[in-house]
């Protein structure tokens, strides 16, 4: 016969299994602290607290007559000290519910009279009309030949006495240097206080303090041998404490031994009091308290069984969370909490006895000669179960995530106005096809934008470099941000840039509408931006005529944009960082509208100091060395340019199409003469006209010319 066992652990699966898939569960939230005192009262002190009954301050709603207690706070808060009365006889350590435990700095002072009597009130804390008595303490007394008695009124409620009958000092009574705990004859003797004297119960925890009187202490010398020699020799010391607190404190050896007190730290002595409340006051207003009457009298609140708190609050009782200290409540099973109780059960699969360690066991199954575990049984199917329900729910996340997905694809694309972009490009069946670019297709050409495709980026948007499914390398523009109002405005400027076929303007592959923020698709120019080659660490960057030609073919580009295409296009933004070189550097001008998206109220003081610069005739202060070098006279001619195109008003301003001229002049004279010729014959001007002006230089023929050349070209181009 074969025994099959598993781990208990495979019982557990199903409901493992359970709780992945349950919805909604949440654990209950922890009860917060219970109130301890009335609302707007100090509660603590010296970092006691003060639960009602008891406050503190001056008015009495926060305190039930005779709980009144004292906050010293002489010596700052940090030392603030919690009094039972307003001498500071007494200093409450804690308070529970119907025990205080307070310390005493000393012992009981008693001075003997001529005949050998003394006595003292232990403390005036304990007043006639108080509602406290001592519980569970002790008389201690040290010296020779010495009585003392504790009276409550007039019962004695403990006595004990010292004697020194065969001993010069009470240190030669001790036994291997320890005190045995005091039975009398050794010097000191000590006895327990009872309680209750009427009942004669010392483990009696309440007394009737209807006639609450405070305790005597008395001090009688037994009229033995020498009163002065035994008073001298050790003098009586009487000390009322928690039962046995003098057992463990060494210093009593030492004081036995010396005759000497202990410093005010070390005779600090810890008592217990019992508490109830007299009189016709409304108590355990709470639901979940309930009020005991002790047989002595008076009267105090308890919490009910399964509830903590503060009886005499109103709603002060809490539910007690057992299932937090389940074994200590003997549940070794599955513990469920309920208000003021608890459950206690065998998990699911298991039988047995919850209430005892390994109680809870896994039944077996006889098939034949074998007996099988249910364990097995359950670890099987629930293993197999949750393979199926782990797919089945990765399948359905799956499709609710597609679903989701494509929805807000489709809410994105209609919200970026992608069916305008479709009627406008729909006339060009091959542009409709490749212009509308999918979210898919450039997450796989970026590897989900992976930072290590990131190109550049600044405040308005990151590019990457990615390459299509056709193989194209491109530039991926996201941005960062878009106005809603204007995205009609966009797709109209993504439909015409689209019909852009032009050698120095970067083609615009396509857009992806499918984001929140629409991207912009680019040919990918590798070589960077003219702004990167302008400024480099070195003495020289790019050469004057590469400088020249390169702002040539921006001029053309402008010039085809105004001019040329089918609808005027007008860029708002060149600069250098928008004018990017490709590996044999030739200009592509970038970032058509992006100027639309740029707040206009950000100014470049550097065009006015160019401009004044040029009219004092100091442009050396300004111009980089290298141009200096190589541009020879050429860059007056350039200065002249660059001045009227920075002009104010737009009718002062040259056409694109006259600064490409005018920079081809520069470039190459004689070329530039026959070029302008050329066009003058074109448009009814004869070349005679020209020849027949001073012919002294190029730079002297081109400035006879340009006059006529602007009013050829101005009225054909827009400026």
């Amino acid at each position: 016969m074969a025994q099959i066992t598993i781990s208990a652990a495979a019982a557990q699966l199903l409901p493992l299994l359970l709780m992945l898939f349950s919805v909604g569960a949440s654990a209950a939230e922890d009860d917060p602290r219970p109130m301890i005192g009335m609302p707007n009262c100090v509660t603590s002190c010296g970092g006691v607290d003060v639960p009602y009954p008891f406050g503190l301050g001056p008015d009495p709603s926060c305190y039930l007559p005779g709980f009144n207690l004292t906050c010293d706070t002489a010596a700052g808060d940090a030392q603030a000290r919690l009094l039972l009365d307003v001498e500071g006889t007494l200093q409450v350590l804690s308070i529970s519910n119907s025990i205080l435990r307070a310390q005493r700095n000393g012992d009981v002072k008693i001075d003997l009279d001529a005949d050998g009597y003394g006595s003292s009130t232990f403390s005036t804390g304990l007043r006639q009309d108080g509602p406290y008595m001592l519980y569970r303490n002790e008389l201690f007394l040290t010296g020779c030949n010495v009585q003392a008695t504790v009276r409550r009124g007039n019962v004695a409620v403990a006595s004990c006495t010292s004697l020194c009958e065969h001993y010069d000092h009470p240190a030669d009574s001790l036994v291997g240097g320890v005190v045995l705990y005091c039975k009398g004859s050794t010097g000191c003797c000590r006895a327990d206080i009872v309680t209750n004297p009427d009942i004669h119960d010392e483990e009696a925890q309440v007394y009737s303090s209807s006639n609450t009187s405070g305790y005597d202490v008395q001090l009688r010398w037994l009229g033995r041998g020498n009163r002065s020699a035994d008073l001298k020799r050790f003098p009586p010391r009487v000390f009322i404490s928690e039962r046995g607190w003098f057992s463990n404190v060494s210093v009593y050896n030492d004081m036995l031994r010396t005759a000497k007190l202990p410093s005010k730290d070390i005779m600090a002595v810890p008592i217990y009091l019992n508490w109830v409340v007299v009189g016709n006051h409304s108590l355990c207003k709470g639901n979940h308290s309930q009020c005991v009457e002790p047989t002595g009298g008076g009267r105090y609140c308890l919490c009910k069984t399964g509830y903590h708190g503060n009886p005499y609050l109103t709603d002060g009782c809490k539910d007690v969370n057992e299932c937090e200290l389940a074994e200590a409540n003997g549940c070794y099973g599955e513990c469920t909490n309920a208000e003021g109780t608890f459950t206690c059960q065998c998990p699911l699969g298991t039988i047995g006895n919850p209430a005892i360690p390994g109680g809870c066991v896994y039944p077996t199954v006889s098939l034949g000669h074998h007996h099988l575990s249910i364990s097995i049984i359950l670890g099987v199917a629930s293993g197999a179960g949750l393979i199926l329900l782990v797919l089945f729910a990765y399948v359905i996340f799956d499709k609710v995530k597609h679903q989701r997905t494509q929805k807000l694809k489709r809410k994105f694309f209609e919200q970026n106005r992608g069916q305008l972009l479709q009627q406008l490009v729909s006339q060009r069946a091959d542009i409709a096809e490749k212009m509308i670019i999918t979210l898919e297709e450039l997450e796989k050409a970026t590897n989900n934008f992976d930072k290590a495709r990131e190109l550049g980026g600044g405040g308005h948007g990151t590019v990457y470099k990615g390459i299509l499914s056709d193989l194209h390398v491109v530039a991926i523009k996201k941005p960062k941000m878009v106005v809603q109002k204007e995205i009609d405005e966009f797709i109209n400027e993504v439909a015409i840039l689209s019909q852009i076929n032009h050698r120095n303007v970067v083609k615009l592959y396509g857009c992806c509408l499918e984001t929140e923020v629409p991207m912009l698709v680019y040919e990918f120019i590798s070589n960077g931006t003219l702004y990167d080659h302008l400024h480099i660490e070195g003495p020289r960057s790019l050469s004057w005529d590469d400088r020249l030609r390169i702002a040539i073919e921006t001029a053309k580009s402008l010039a085809y944009l105004h001019s040329m295409a089918l609808i005027p296009i007008i860029h708002r933004d060149i600069k250098s960082s928008n004018i990017l070189l490709d590996d044999t550097l030739i200009a592509k001008v970038a970032d058509f509208g992006a100027s639309r998206y740029i707040p206009l109220d950000k100014s470049d003081g550097l065009v006015a100091h160019f401009v004044t610069l040029f009219a004092e005739g100091n442009l050396s202060q300004i111009l980089d060395p290298q141009v200096l070098n190589e541009s020879g006279n050429t860059i007056e001619e350039i200065a002249t340019i660059a001045v009227a195109c920075v002009k104010l008003r737009g009718e002062e301003r040259p056409t694109m199409r006259q600064v490409e001229l005018r920079l081809e002049g520069v470039q190459s004279p004689d070329e530039h003469v026959m070029a302008v010729v050329g066009e003058f014959e074109a448009n009814g001007i004869d070349r005679s006209s020209l020849l027949t002006r001073d012919e002294r230089s190029t730079e002297g023929l081109t400035r006879q010319y340009s006059m006529e050349e602007e009013c050829i070209l101005s009225s054909r181009y827009p400026r």
